[in-house]
């Protein structure tokens, strides 16, 4: 199975910009379709981008389209997400995830997840 570690999270202002990344290690990350969710202090985990295993598909929430950007380097074992225009709602705990059925939004599609990388956006 894979292993995912996260990592480009910190403190921003309000219009800033931050790319996380995500390392995988164990299998390599073109047998998954890859996503990013996050989870705020007190909400649901939500669904933020996915891509899919050649990366030449990829789905937003309407809450970071054209704002947030999903990538992958799969010769890296690497999948970013660079998120610009910051808000102050984008605080979350982000974490990415690997599915391995086609491109979803749907949290329990995604077997395996990383252990989080919080992003925190001042006003």
């Amino acid at each position: 199975q894979v292993q995912l570690v996260e990592s480009g999270g910190g403190l921003v202002q309000a219009g800033g910009s931050l790319r996380l990344s995500c390392a995988a290690s164990g299998r390599p990350l073109s047998s998954y379709v890859m996503g990013w969710f996050r989870q705020a202090s007190g909400k649901e985990r939500e669904f933020v981008a996915a891509i899919s295993y050649s990366g030449g598909t990829t789905s937003y929430s309407d809450s970071v389209k054209g704002r947030f950007t999903i990538s992958r380097d799969n010769a890296k074992n690497t999948v970013y997400v660079q998120m610009n225009s910051l808000k102050p709602e984008d605080t979350a705990v982000y974490y990415c995830a690997a599915s391995q059925v086609p491109i979803t939004r749907h949290m329990d599609r995604y077997a395996y997840w990383g252990q989080g990388t919080q992003v925190t956006v001042s006003s």
